[in-house]
């Protein structure tokens, strides 16, 4: 097999599409303005102090608790803090704060039902196990950011209360066992923790809005390092199964079997397109890469563990290109099903919002696309991580597109795509 064959094909096919003014626009001109739009959605141009551009989330607390913890959530949500971040109000009605929320009047509601501090911290006179009281978080489905910023916020606060509270039973129970305390000052050391526990549960230092190095230093996290990605990662999913495509049409034109009765193996023609293929899914990453970085001076992170995962994602996009190529009959079909699977490998990959606010059954199935596997990376390198840091990502895309290639190869022979 001759390897300057191969790249011969896979350049003039690069060619080609790089001279396709319609391909062009939904290869790199599409994601620019789509990146641009939600980036100018956030905040991210608008000049705000906050690099995240979300602010003033409005945000309802029913507090029906009468005891320690139910005032220190009140506390935490309503700090100086967050006082940018959120906008809470702080109600006793119950419906009221329901129909704001069905109303889109507010992101979310927050409900702490009476007893939320006795079922955490039971009173001395109690003798029987208390009864499970939860926190209810009732989420605006058309505020999915939002609420999952408040939903975030609520779930490190209880997260420090569970803590805090089986550290508490520890600290009695030791204590007990060591004959330190006897079991009359049970009670009362264990209401003391309990005391101490409500108190740290409301200060400021329970929450950190700031994402840190591996080092311990604070780096501030822009919004477009979310969203730039998962734009191009979500276009990719266009080139590859327009690379699918054109090996239907040149089939079809009668393309390929001129090529192969020239001295030209089956191999050599369908590798030089595979390798067309993966390369302009290589420098449309690279090219969106750099104009967002010179254009809104983005950072996407470590320069080497970039380079890797955006050939590590080509591979495995182009897997996908590939195995859509070899099922369908049609250049039609590519077409029709190609766009299908970009907005549906767009939405499982978190191109528009977090999936992690999703059941966990889609996240599970998210992890099929490139798309949710190179999110991840790059939002891992946008935090300050290294390569080191995204193995995992990396390690899945490759095996993702090697699975993807052997499919699609055997798929190919059965049906005789390239034959002279």
């Amino acid at each position: 097999m001759s390897m300057r064959k191969l790249f011969q094909i896979a350049l003039k096919d690069v060619r080609l599409i790089f001279r396709d003014r319609s391909a062009l626009i939904l290869m790199l001109l599409a994601p620019f303005l789509l990146t641009i739009g939600m980036g100018a959605v956030t905040g991210r141009f608008s000049g705000s102090s906050t690099n995240s551009g979300i602010t003033d989330i409005p945000l309802i607390i029913v507090n029906e608790d009468e005891g320690q913890l139910g005032d220190a959530l009140v506390e935490m949500f309503t700090s100086a803090d967050l006082d940018t971040l959120l906008e809470p109000t702080v109600t006793t009605d119950p419906a009221a704060a329901r129909a704001l929320v069905d109303n889109n009047e507010s992101a979310a509601a927050i409900f702490v039902p009476a007893g939320f501090t006795d079922s955490i911290i039971p009173p001395p006179q109690r003798s029987a196990p208390p009864e499970l009281v939860q926190i209810e978080f009732y989420a605006n489905p058309a505020s999915p950011t939002s609420a999952g910023i408040a939903r975030a916020i609520l779930d490190q606060f209880l997260g420090q209360v569970e803590v805090g509270r089986i550290s508490g039973q520890v600290t009695v129970t030791q204590l007990l066992e060591n004959g330190i305390i006897t079991p009359e000052q049970a009670v009362g050391v264990g209401m003391q923790v309990g005391a101490e526990l409500a108190q740290s549960a409301g200060t400021r230092s329970s929450i950190t809005l700031d994402n840190v190095t591996g080092e311990g230093s604070p780096i501030e996290f822009d919004i477009l390092s979310y969203l730039a990605p998962g734009m191009a990662l979500m276009f990719l999913m266009f080139t590859v199964t327009y690379g699918g495509r054109s090996l239907l049409v040149e089939n079809r034109q009668g393309t390929l079997p001129r090529m192969l009765t020239s001295p030209t193996t089956v191999t050599e023609v369908l590798g030089g397109k595979v390798i067309g293929i993966f390369l302009t899914a290589v420098l449309q990453l690279l090219i969106l890469i750099g104009g967002t970085s010179l254009l809104f001076r983005l950072e996407w992170g470590d320069p080497l563990a970039v380079l890797a995962l955006v050939f590590a994602a080509a591979f495995a996009a182009t897997g996908w290109g590939m195995i859509i190529a070899a099922v369908l009959k049609t250049p039609g079909q590519i077409a029709s099903v190609g766009s299908a699977v970009m907005l549906i490998f767009g939405l499982l990959g978190g191109s528009f919002f977090d999936v992690t606010m999703l059941p966990k059954w889609v996240q599970t199935a998210s992890l099929i696309s490139p798309n949710a596997w190179g999110t991840r990376g790059f939002l891992s390198l946008a935090r300050g991580g290294k390569l080191t840091s995204i193995t995992e990502p990396l390690i899945a895309l490759l095996i993702m597109g090697a699975l993807l290639f052997i499919i699609a190869v055997v798929w190919i022979s059965k049906r005789g795509l390239a034959r002279k």
